[in-house]
């Protein structure tokens, strides 16, 4: 395919997957069920980075985390004693175990109390004239980890640039919070990050489409490559280049790239 024939293919597959079906089945359900700011970005934070593994089981253990919090995780972070976090003991999705729930929880209660949104946590060390989302992402990790002590393993869940991730589901999160348009699958509730600043997400399906489709050569799956991957959907979209983020994942999950 040539560049325009290829801009025509993924217009087309962007509009088919960018629809409110999409998201029954997807972790971005789980903050469609909130209306409060706050507990859309908290019930979206856990959604994103359970976001690992098969959706349903996805949707059902972040459902069962927000039952912890009475459907109601603003409130809950804010007020909970220290016996409602027993809730927690024992919880467990993927590698992702009660110590690391608890920590979150903690930064979270920190961040709110002092903070109306999460928004500022991840665009405090933004510019507006950095090209992508990196600086913010390097600057939420430190925040995270800046309240008390974490074990290693904590560090693991919250990805970042420096660690040349491709950080794959905080890209997501942003996505959800940052982009709008009419489709109402992404929350568009964030306005001090630029739709162009967004980093694709990069997974295997991705990644796996954007290189048959001639969109990437690198073969790591890390930060580069997901730059990498943003840049060359910028010659498509250059101020809302991760719109393409559902065609290359429809894409994959037909079987496309197989």
């Amino acid at each position: 395919m040539n560049k325009s024939e290829l801009k025509a293919f993924l217009e087309l597959w962007y509009h088919k997957t960018n629809q409110s079906v999409f998201i029954a089945h997807d972790p971005i359900s789980i903050p469609h069920r909130f209306s409060k700011l706050q507990d859309i970005e908290i019930a979206g934070f856990f959604a994103s980075i359970m976001a690992w593994g098969n959706r349903k089981t996805i949707v059902s253990k972040c459902t069962a985390l927000l039952r912890f919090m009475d459907d109601s995780p603003h409130d809950f972070i804010l007020h909970a004693a220290e016996t409602d976090l027993k809730r927690f003991e024992g919880f467990v999705h993927r590698t992702l175990n009660d110590t690391d729930v608890l920590y979150i929880l903690a930064f979270l209660r920190h961040w709110y109390t002092h903070n109306p949104s999460l928004e500022t946590a991840f665009s405090s060390a933004l510019k507006p004239t950095d090209q992508n989302v990196g600086p913010g992402l390097v600057g939420f990790n430190n925040l995270v980890f800046s309240i008390e002590p974490v074990s290693e393993r904590t560090r693991k869940h919250i990805a970042s640039p420096l660690r040349k991730s491709a950080c794959k589901r905080l890209n997501m999160y942003l996505r959800w919070m940052v982009r709008n348009d009419e489709s109402g699958v992404d929350f568009g509730l964030w306005n001090t990050i630029k739709p162009a600043q967004l980093v694709c997400p990069l997974d295997v399906h991705v990644q796996r489409v954007a290189t048959k489709l001639g969109l990437i050569q690198r073969k790591q799956s890390d930060w580069l490559a997901a730059v990498s991957l943003t840049e060359s959907l910028k010659e498509f979209d250059a101020h809302d280049p991760v719109k393409y983020d559902y065609a290359l994942f429809g894409l994959g999950i037909s079987g496309f790239a197989k």
